[in-house]
């Protein structure tokens, strides 16, 4: 055999293993996963954000952290204020006291007077004593006893009229004990906290930068199970169904495919024209319809890599 019909043979065996190669593929796509795009909470400058792409970071993991010199001088403004506040608020308690032992002089009085009474009432069955005595002495308990009863009011009006000057203070306190409340919360948020864990896809900012609330900072994602998105045929949907299992082919270089195991776990039900970027088995159909197959990655899986899948069980 020459070598001219040497590689007319090399190129007939290609044309056939490659359309071997076609007709085990139902359909196309590339990986993608779910990123999540994290953001800052606080406005300031990044003091730190101790990541780089590739990293494998856990949830909750501290990363970074925003300066918070204005928060914490805002806090102590307020907290000054509360201070004084508390400062304007009246103590009853001495006041009170001072009228409690005005009112024991007069209870205690008013016993004297009452045993005075006693006394003379025994001396005017005796004849010993005049009706106007008598008279005189219930006369300076029944003032005793209003001046008593006057005492107690005052006590009552005391603390009623300072409770409710206290109160008055106290209505301005709370607001600011909120506003505390609420610049605490923010300076908790100037800690970065990782919400998911994943390998970090995108890093947005570094240290040194400034940054304000809502501005992202990384990108993240869970790499240990990737979606393959393909697109099929109107003609292919009766194929395929939720939950079905499916061969996943990866371009392996020269050794041919890498075949992994995958499960078609959405279904579009809208129809789309074919992306450019994609063949179908029908390479006629104008009209497709997307598909997600989630696939466990060992690895091999990058974002962006080309898949195809075979419909048929694995």
């Amino acid at each position: 055999m020459n070598i001219k019909n040497l590689s007319a043979t090399i190129f007939i065996f290609s044309f056939i293993a490659c359309n071997n190669n076609k007709h085990q593929s139902d359909a196309s796509g590339t990986f993608e996963v779910d990123e999540v795009v994290v953001s800052s909470e606080a406005t300031g400058k990044i003091l730190s954000l101790n990541i780089r792409e590739g990293d494998t970071i856990s949830k909750g993991e501290i990363v970074g952290e925003i300066d918070t010199i204005n928060l914490a001088l805002q806090k102590q403004q307020i907290e000054a204020s509360i201070q004084s506040l508390d400062e304007k608020t009246i103590n009853v308690a001495p006041q009170v006291d001072l009228l409690k032992k005005q009112l024991a002089v007069q209870q205690s009085q008013l016993q004297n007077l009452l045993h005075e009474k006693k006394r003379f009432e025994n001396l005017l069955n005796q004849d010993a004593a005049t009706g106007k005595q008598v008279d005189d002495i219930n006369a300076k308990a029944d003032l005793a006893k209003k001046q008593i009863a006057v005492t107690q009011q005052q006590i009552n009006v005391q603390r009623n009229n300072i409770s409710t000057q206290n109160k008055s203070i106290m209505s301005e306190k709370n607001p600011l004990e909120k506003n505390v409340a609420q610049i605490n919360e923010q300076i908790k948020k100037s800690n970065i906290v990782n919400p998911v864990s994943g390998t970090v896809i995108t890093k947005y900012a570094e240290a040194g930068e400034l940054t304000t609330t809502g501005k992202a900072l990384y990108s993240i994602a869970d790499l240990s199970e990737m979606t393959l998105r393909a697109y099929v045929s109107e003609t292919q949907l009766s194929q395929i169904k939720s939950n079905q299992n499916v061969k996943v082919l990866i371009d392996n270089g020269n050794d041919g495919y890498k075949e992994m195991n995958g499960i078609i776990t959405w279904i579009s039900d809208k129809a789309e024209f074919t992306p450019k970027t994609i063949q179908t088995k029908d390479e006629r159909a104008n009209l497709v319809y997307a598909i997600k197959i989630k696939v466990k990655n060992d690895g091999y899986l990058k974002i962006g890599m080309y898949g195809e899948v075979n419909f048929k069980s694995p």
